[in-house]
């Protein structure tokens, strides 16, 4: 076992942490950025102006006494310089870049400044360089602070260091996102897999991740083992029971023979028939799920037209209107059976039958017809449910369990596809099967 996997700090932990690095980080982006502040300059007419007006105010307040000096400060302050008076050292802030590159070109205009201890600093709340504040020593030891507005760096640091600040707020904006991707990548598995399992498949997951990651997917594996065993249990008892079931139907399907009365002995067929049916459509119902058969490519014109020839063939009114070739990835015995469904439907309800096939560049129709009663509107979501048998809707009596179209609805959505079910305006009803091209 991995450390990683003895040591978890859990989702919560890690994400935390992944914010604390995001922090860390980007304080020290923003404490490098901070600094660098003392590389911004400024043109050199305003580098004389602003030495020019030092050594003036300077000169002026060490000429004027202490009491004074505050009244001499205020009335030297212009729209741009503001001057101020301090008996004591107004110290510098740790936390205030040094502008050593500004400071070097006042300097160069007034060497006289050097002597005066002149210090150049950025507010704390204004990095942008449009403002400049500073201090420097006078005479007597006290001290001449000053502010600047509206200074214009040679290199524009207004926008400049906006963009430089932004940027790697941004990437590391992305990172965290980036690593949290990373966090909850096992999750994004377990929903591909439920999927899976919805379909009656089993897709073992492996458990990583965050130790409540790790503890989901292991409870999710154990779940789709238990699924999985209910439903190989269920199909193996359904095969039994109709293997079982079937053999005394066809003995009872032989002794019909000897029953003289003709009449009789059609009725005992029917029923005999009847439940053969009903007891298919329980097998390919609860069966389906597990059934091994893969999709292939399959002439699905000719499955339809051949459905169509064989009802025709029965004396039943059945026509069909399409290509004579059309083929499609798909499970052929399931989507058969759907189809037939569909097609003994419209016979049994309607006493016709008019199926067509439809084909475009994305998708292929199987449309069939009938000329029944219909389904009132507010029951057509009922008749695809499981067992559900509309009698009421139809003019004659419904044979088998009410699993017909149950079952080419759990056929279609195997493929991918959906079936639609809406009345006609003339009367009947028409039953739509939308496939999509895979190929």
């Amino acid at each position: 076992m991995s450390l990683a996997r003895r040591i978890s700090i859990g989702l919560l932990g890690r994400l935390l942490v992944i914010l604390l690095l995001t922090i860390v980080v980007e304080f020290g982006a923003s404490t490098l950025l901070y600094e660098r502040a003392s590389e911004l300059s400024l043109r050199e007419d305003e580098a004389n102006r602003l030495a020019e007006h030092l050594v003036v105010s300077r000169k002026l307040l060490n000429e004027w006494p202490q009491s004074q000096r505050v009244r001499i400060a205020r009335e030297l302050a212009t729209d741009r310089y503001r001057i101020g008076w301090s008996s004591t050292d107004p110290g510098g802030n740790a936390f205030r870049p040094h502008l050593g590159s500004m400071q070097a070109q006042i300097v160069a205009w007034e060497p006289d400044l050097a002597r005066s201890n002149l210090r150049l600093h950025l507010p704390a709340l204004h990095q942008d360089g449009s403002i400049v504040i500073g201090d420097l020593r006078l005479a007597d030891g006290s001290w001449m602070t000053f502010q600047m507005r509206g200074i214009t760096s040679a290199f524009n640091p207004s926008y400049d260091r906006i963009l430089r600040a932004l940027l790697p707020a941004i990437l590391l904006a992305m990172l965290a996102g980036l690593l949290i991707r990373s966090t909850l990548r096992p999750l994004r598995g377990l929903i591909r897999a439920s999927h899976h399992v919805g379909l009656g498949q089993r897709a073992p997951i492996a458990e990583e991740g965050s130790a409540e990651i790790r503890s989901l997917i292991h409870a999710f594996n154990e779940m789709q083992d238990r699924i999985h065993e209910l439903i190989e249990s269920r199909t193996q008892a359904l095969a039994a029971v109709g293997h079982d079931l079937r053999t005394p139907l066809a003995r009872l399907h032989l002794r019909l023979e000897g029953i003289d009365d003709p009449e009789l002995r059609a009725e005992l067929a029917e029923d005999v028939a009847e439940m053969s049916e009903m007891l298919g459509s329980l097998l390919a119902f609860f069966g389906g799920q597990s059934d091994p058969e893969k999709p292939a490519l399959t002439d699905l014109a000719v499955l339809v037209a051949t459905l169509v020839d064989n009802a025709a063939d029965r004396g039943l009114d059945a026509s069909y209107d399409g290509p004579d070739h059309l083929e499609l990835r798909v499970r052929a015995s399931a989507m058969r059976r759907a189809i037939a469904n569909l097609v003994e439907n419209a016979l049994h309800y309607g006493e016709r039958a008019r199926v067509r096939l439809e084909a475009d560049a994305t998708n292929i129709c199987v449309i069939v017809e009938d000329d029944g009663p219909g389904i009132p509107p507010e029951r057509i979501r009922d008749v695809l449910t499981p067992f559900v048998r509309l009698d009421e809707a139809r003019a004659r009596n419904t044979k088998g369990m009410g699993l017909g179209l149950a079952i080419v609805a759990r056929a279609v959505e195997a493929e991918g596809g959906t079936l639609t079910l809406a009345n006609r305006a003339g009367g009947g009803l028409t039953a739509t099967i939308l496939l999509k091209r895979t190929e």
